[in-house]
């Protein structure tokens, strides 16, 4: 999936505080879009979907950040809790998607997201057929709403911001091997 989609994964994840309890809903969303979209920082550093996906480590993560979150409740441990939940949904939704490569509407990797403690890749399941997809861009429409229904301020402003490069770059997905060959080394 886009790093859009994850972002917007971050917001719909974040949208019960917006009714329950608004004064820490732009706090959980930002860290739970931070999250969502931190994943992806490996495209620029290792190995995409292995370097700093981890489909089963984040949620030791996500278990100990919420203890934490509960035990001395502020907003750097709740803030932490959402992050990691974001990131650990991002590194399992990577696996329902198409596989890591530069052009996968072709189907030649059977690379999905690597799982560590297993030492070896998950195979996509190709619900989202690729990042950029019609259906990828739908889902993160979906996903966007809460931040547009629900949220004031920089939230609202950043789904607004995710939206445009989501449509700008499911627009371009198909041409991005072709525009940017530096991708491919």
């Amino acid at each position: 999936m886009m790093s859009p989609t994850h972002i917007a994964t971050g917001v719909a994840i974040a949208a019960p505080f917006a009714v329950l309890t608004p004064e820490l809903a732009t706090l959980v969303a930002l860290a739970a879009m931070t999250g969502g979209v931190f994943p992806d920082l490996d495209l620029f550093v290792g190995v995409h979907r292995k370097t700093l996906h981890f489909p089963v480590y984040y949620w030791g993560a996500v278990l100990a950040a919420g203890v934490l979150a509960v035990a001395a409740p502020s907003t750097v441990t709740i803030a932490g809790f959402f992050f990691f939940l974001s990131a650990a949904v991002h590194s399992v939704a990577d696996w329902f998607c198409g596989g890591n490569e530069l052009r996968p509407w072709e189907k030649t990797s059977e690379h999905a997201v690597f799982v560590h403690p297993l030492g070896r890749w998950l195979p996509p399941k190709r619900l989202v057929r690729w990042d950029g997809s019609p259906e990828d861009l739908l889902l993160t429409v979906l996903l966007s709403l809460p931040g547009l229904l629900l949220f004031e301020g920089p939230v609202r402003l950043l789904t607004v911001a995710t939206l445009v490069v989501a449509v700008v770059y499911a627009t371009v997905r198909k041409r991005v091997p072709d525009l940017a060959p530096w991708l491919a080394e």
